[in-house]
């Protein structure tokens, strides 16, 4: 197990299992775990948030168990170092539990029913039934989950900045009941490059429009080649737009530089068509996902690898929030000795 140097930041970020990790969780935030990890100046837990999955997935929980070993084999496949970061899943740690429910004491409910995302979210997953207290409790969970390791610092992208907004609320407020407990933590904001589907709306897996980080071969070049491209472009001989075109975005991701330069004056002199342009682009993420693709395969074929490592994660996160827990039960005149 490795020493935590104290000089170093905590950083604590997760995310839910509910179902394969695609290209835009890649760009809008594991590109960014990894190059928190990679500063140097930081101590980095990241986790699978198995119950926040549950606030939306109560009814059908069969595969968050698969999903969970699949997410943590995306991470390690795209650059994540359990020797330099903390791995871990959330329902193995029970003191979140603990924790989220005296947040829950002490959150007032109006809190929660302005959170600006709740609304949004009950309306992109209209499909299911949201009306529970877990699906409005869930930022008090999070807020958990964020100051069990007293966090300095929280990646997150412009969308999620009133979740961090809310933990640091509770924070504060937790603070001035009971003594100084918890440091408030920081948002550290990333550029998110705006990924959109295959159909051109945000990249989703509730969508059905998403290229997933394990996609290769002939089911790359299928969902590359069913890509939706400038709507003005009917035919190869019109002249396109490739700073409207999703296609280009992706260019300007995977291919080289020259190559991604020289597609946006043939794409608006016509002297590329969609469909070469695709197929160039189904290439260069092909041979950009590459060492990903190897490296997953190698996790693939040794679950016992990347069980041993979520488990080294448990017992650390677990450390961590027990002795977290013991403060917290003292600020609150709560001990199990009597």
């Amino acid at each position: 197990m490795r020493e935590v140097r104290l000089a170093k930041k905590r950083i604590l970020s997760g995310m839910r299992p509910t179902g394969k990790l695609h290209l835009g969780n890649l760009h809008g935030a594991l590109s960014n775990w990894i190059a928190l990890q990679n500063h140097g100046d930081y101590d980095c837990f990241y986790f699978v948030a198995d119950w926040h999955a549950l606030t939306s997935d109560y009814a059908a929980p069969d595969d968050i168990r698969a999903n969970t070993i699949d997410m943590v084999i995306d991470w390690l496949s795209a650059g994540l170092d359990p020797a330099e970061s903390t791995l871990f899943i959330q329902s193995a740690i029970k003191e979140h539990a603990e924790l989220f429910l005296l947040l829950c004491m002490i959150t007032p409910l109006a809190w929660l029913e302005r959170n600006p995302t709740y609304k949004e979210m009950k309306e992109e997953l209209s499909q299911k039934d949201l009306s529970t207290f877990g699906f409005l409790g869930y930022p008090v969970l999070q807020a958990a989950d964020i100051i069990m390791y007293k966090a300095y610092g929280v990646p997150v992208g412009v969308d999620q900045l009133p979740h961090v907004e809310l933990t640091r609320e509770i924070a504060r407020r937790f603070n001035f009941l009971y003594g100084e407990i918890f440091p408030v933590p920081e948002p550290l904001l990333a550029e998110v490059p705006k990924l959109l589907g295959i159909d051109g709306r945000k990249m989703s897996k509730s969508y059905d429009n998403a290229i997933f980080i394990s996609d290769r071969g002939e089911a790359l070049q299928k969902k590359v080649g069913a890509m939706f491209t400038d709507p003005q472009r009917q035919r190869k001989s019109d002249p396109g737009r490739p700073e409207l075109c999703n296609v280009y975005t992706f260019h300007g991701l995977y291919s080289k530089a020259e190559t991604a330069a020289e597609i946006a004056p043939a794409c608006r002199s016509a002297a590329i068509g969609c469909i070469e342009c695709k197929r160039r682009l189904a290439g260069a993420i092909a041979e950009g996902m590459g060492p990903i693709h190897e490296r997953r395969e190698h996790y693939v074929c040794h679950p016992e690898e990347v069980r041993a490592i979520i488990e080294d994660g448990n017992v650390r996160a677990e450390l961590i929030a027990k002795a977290t827990m013991a403060e917290v039960r003292e600020a609150l005149k709560i001990r199990h000795e009597l």
